[in-house]
């Protein structure tokens, strides 16, 4: 993994001695190098499956469009919605028992959903998938997040450096993941299913035995009260709103990009090529992106510039539309709108977790950082199924990529005006 990352660390004159940012990843502790490399496994069992998801329930299944975009939906919110459940649970219980939890949930999700041939059997593997996210998730998260806030405090640098490693990581399972899934599904769907279920289960028995019982520093609260002070936030919940309309627009990548795909090709081969596209330029862009931001940027004009970024990219597509192209030239488009939008991703994702200790209660970070997702996650289900609708109505073409243009350039105006302290930010002050 180290070499996977050190293209995107400068090159220095031979003798130099090593600046602070070349020594980003030798210098963090095992259990920041663990949790990093976190999302790379997971990512790679749940990639190999997802972007297959919509076109398996139109085609195998026999979904209609509005059901397909409410089955995502729901997926979404089962696992972003309940993130503030699995959150209070680290708070309460620790990382190692819910991330070992979450593990054993999702092969047992995978597995249902390769054999479910029914909607209601659909769902109920869907929602399973959801929820073991639920739990592992927010707990690696969060505690990525408090880690790298101590490493900022102890002076070497920005903490947003570290999210972008994590972030990264993510990025390059998302790129394996659809790679092996394509290969997969040449046997079936059910087959790159039960491969998603083998990696969680190699998951499962790595973290059993690299996770530490008690990480260090964290304290398990006992006290109640923390959502009522948490709904109380607006400051929070600002964020949160503009985090889930970043969210709702990503969603797009598994709802109305396969439609654009198909539409220009005749069919959704080059998906997967696309995503590969959008995980490759996370991995070699999201740390000079980060470098670049962290000195020019504080985490609001981050988040800002990253949203419209995602706006335009929407409207690349609605622009051209009314040229119906086709072939390869009609993935251009679409092409365009996956690039802006990880560029737009890469700004706001590392910059809205770095925002969360700072708003967040001493002793709740695990709530916050869940309910961050919850939020998003109810978005996305209020907004996938009238996506997916969208879609199925027959408007002019341009309509419904502008309508889905509009949605994250609203969101700039939702954000919380100040950061508290947070670090990341060109004119932001470490928080101590």
């Amino acid at each position: 993994m180290t070499a996977l990352f050190s293209h995107v660390l400068p090159r220095r004159p031979a003798g130099t001695p090593k600046s602070p940012r070349e020594r980003t990843w030798k210098v963090l502790s095992p259990l920041l190098k663990l949790l990093i490399l976190t999302p790379l496994a997971f990512n790679i069992g749940f990639y190999a499956v997802l972007p297959f998801l919509a076109g398996h329930l139109g085609t195998a299944i026999g979904m209609a469009g509005w059901m397909v975009g409410f089955v995502l939906g729901l997926r979404t919110f089962s696992q972003q919605g309940l993130f503030v459940i699995g959150g209070w649970l680290v708070d309460r219980y620790g990382v190692r028992p819910i991330v070992l939890s979450g593990c054993a949930l999702r092969v047992a999700g995978f597995a249902w959903l390769g054999y479910a041939e029914q909607t209601w059997a659909v769902i109920g593997a869907v929602l399973l998938i959801g929820f073991a996210a639920a739990l592992f998730s927010p707990a690696v998260e969060s505690e990525a997040a408090r880690q790298a806030v101590a490493w900022e405090e102890e002076g070497h640098g920005p903490r947003t450096r570290v999210l972008a490693l994590f972030l990264a990581a993510g990025q390059a399972g998302a790129f394996v993941g659809p790679l092996l899934g394509a290969l997969l599904l040449a046997v079936d769907f059910r087959t790159a299913c039960l491969a998603g279920a083998a990696v969680f289960v190699l998951v499962l028995a790595g973290h059993a035995r690299l996770m530490p019982q008690h990480t260090p520093g964290r304290v398990r609260t006992r006290g109640r009260g923390g959502l009522r002070v948490l709904l109380r936030n607006r400051r929070f919940l600002a964020l949160c709103c503009a985090y889930g309309t970043y969210l709702l627009a990503y969603n797009q990548l598994y709802l109305a990009l396969p439609e654009e795909v198909q539409r220009a090709t005749g069919s959704q081969s080059a998906l997967s090529w696309l995503f590969a596209l959008a995980s490759l330029l996370a991995v070699f862009a999201q740390l000079p992106v980060t470098r670049w931001a962290g000195d020019r940027l504080d985490l609001r004009r981050s988040m800002a510039i990253g949203l419209l970024l995602v706006a335009a990219g929407f409207a690349v597509v609605a622009a051209a539309r009314p040229a119906a192209w086709t072939g390869i030239a009609g993935l251009l488009p679409a092409t365009g709108y996956v690039v802006l939008l990880t560029l737009g991703q890469m700004l706001i994702v590392p910059a809205a977790r770095a925002w969360v200790p700072d708003l967040a209660e001493d002793g709740r970070l695990g709530l916050y950082t869940g309910a961050l997702s919850s939020v998003s996650g109810l978005i996305v289900l209020l907004g996938s199924s009238a996506t997916g609708s969208l879609l199925d109505l027959g408007l002019p073409a341009p309509v419904a990529w502008l309508v889905l243009a509009a949605l994250p350039s609203l969101a700039v105006a939702l954000l919380p005006h100040r950061p508290e302290g947070a670090g990341g930010g060109a004119d932001v002050v470490p928080a101590r």
